[in-house]
Formats: C-alpha cells, sequence, structure tokens
C-alpha cells in the first residue's frame, strides 16, 4: 500500500475512532417510596416513571414527519398505561375489545376527544406540545393512562426493576428529570439535576421518588358529569348523565 493509501485508511479508522467517542451514555434506577399501591409495596413493581434529558443549550427538533406510538384498548385497559412521546408524535388508540371506546382527555396538557367508536376500529391524534395528558374512556370511569410528550429525543420509561439508560447522547450540559402519576409535582421538582455528558458513561445512584402527599381525585367523564353506572349492552353505548 502506498503512503497516501495508508494515510488516507488512517484517517478513516481516526474519524470512526472519533465518531464513536462523541457520545456517551447514562443509567440509573428508581425506587418508589412511601407507596399505598399493592404493586409497589408487595411486589416492588417501580415501573411506568419516565426519566428523560433534556438539553440545555437549545431546543431539539419534534419528531420526525409519520411518528406514530401506539396505546391499546383491550379488556378495558389502556397499555401502555404510561407512554412517554416526543412532541410531534402521533398516537393510534386501536379498540381491540368487543365493545365500544371513546378516549378522550379533557385536563392539562393536550386535549383530545377521539369520539365513540367500535370494535377493530383505530383513531389517531397528534401531540404538538409538551406536556401530561391523562388519558380516560367516556365509557368505563376505571380506564385512565397517561401520554407524557417530551420536547427531547432521550427518554425511556422504567421496567419493573426501576431501572432507565439513555444510550449515544451527545456530549454537553443536560437536565434529567421525571414524570411519575403518584408523585407531587414539588416531589418531581426536587428529583431534576443537572449532568455533564462527556464520551464516557455515568451511572447514578439510586433515586428515591415519594408517594406521600398523592391523593386520588376522581375523574368526570368529558361532558363535566359523574359515570353512571355501566348500561346493560356492557357498554356498547356511553353512559352519561344528560
Amino acid at each position: 500500500m502506498t503512503w497516501p493509501l495508508r494515510t488516507f485508511f488512517s484517517s478513516l479508522v481516526a474519524l470512526a475512532a472519533a465518531t464513536t467517542l462523541v457520545a456517551g451514555s447514562v443509567s440509573g434506577r428508581v425506587e418508589l417510596r412511601d407507596s399505598q399501591d399493592a404493586a409497589v409495596r408487595k411486589h416492588m413493581d417501580f415501573s411506568g416513571v419516565v426519566a428523560w434529558l433534556e438539553p440545555v443549550a437549545g431546543s431539539p427538533d419534534p419528531a420526525p414527519a409519520g411518528t406514530i406510538a401506539k396505546m391499546i384498548q383491550k379488556d378495558k385497559t389502556f397499555t401502555p398505561h404510561v407512554l412517554p412521546i416526543r412532541v410531534g408524535t402521533s398516537v393510534d388508540f386501536p379498540n381491540f375489545d368487543p365493545i365500544f371506546h371513546n378516549a378522550f382527555s379533557n385536563y392539562n396538557g393536550q386535549l383530545f376527544d377521539v369520539g365513540l367508536y367500535p370494535p377493530g376500529t383505530s383513531r389517531r391524534v397528534r401531540f404538538a406540545r409538551p406536556g401530561v395528558v391523562r388519558v380516560f374512556c367516556n365509557i368505563h370511569a376505571n380506564m385512565s393512562a397517561v401520554i407524557v410528550v417530551l420536547n427531547t429525543p432521550y427518554f425511556e420509561a422504567t421496567q419493573k426493576n426501576g431501572k432507565f439508560q439513555f444510550n449515544d447522547i451527545p456530549p454537553g450540559e443536560y437536565t434529567l428529570r421525571f414524570f411519575h402519576e403518584r408523585a407531587t409535582q414539588t416531589t418531581l421538582d426536587s428529583l431534576a439535576r443537572r449532568i455533564t455528558i462527556g464520551d464516557g458513561s455515568i451511572t447514578l445512584p439510586a433515586i428515591g421518588i415519594s408517594e406521600s402527599g398523592y391523593i386520588v381525585i376522581p375523574h368526570h367523564n368529558k361532558y363535566g358529569h359523574d359515570y353512571t353506572d355501566p348500561p346493560d349492552d356492557g357498554g356498547i353505548y356511553p353512559a352519561v348523565r344528560k
């Protein structure tokens, strides 16, 4: 191999190595404390906590056009119960039950109402701004879920063991934040921390999230009324108080 070619290939190798080193990773684990939830107390289930990294400088672009997530409705349950997405993402709400559903949200975050729709069909909503969107069904009072819309591509919902990990993060300053539906905003704000990411790995100590102070507030249907008893038709039609 001639000298110019050796120099060329050496430059390529150096460039590849440099490219590999310009990203870091962050991992950690959350523990839920002071909980009254049976899954937490009996089974140490720390799932459903959303962790994310916000760049301190600059604002990330929204999700690429056509980015779609999914929250299914089956057995009168929204799955996943907590869904983190990036701003600009559309969410499909397929109905896999043999009955009608009507997903909606009238809380802070993005308001939407997909209307009543039958088994085997789906509805889609695009989420255009960051926020916490609490989702309900207008027919079934026990159905609820949360969509966390984030202005960053670096996010993850914890699994049962409470672990989270972000890979291939460009070096820079970030703020690590959390969302847990059974924690107060004051508690969540106190957990935010600044992290400097270089070309290595960062492993954080366990992060405790207290559920102390959490109060369950009954929600209303999309008309602002209390839910009535389920109709005899098994929930095909909305039970609303006129």
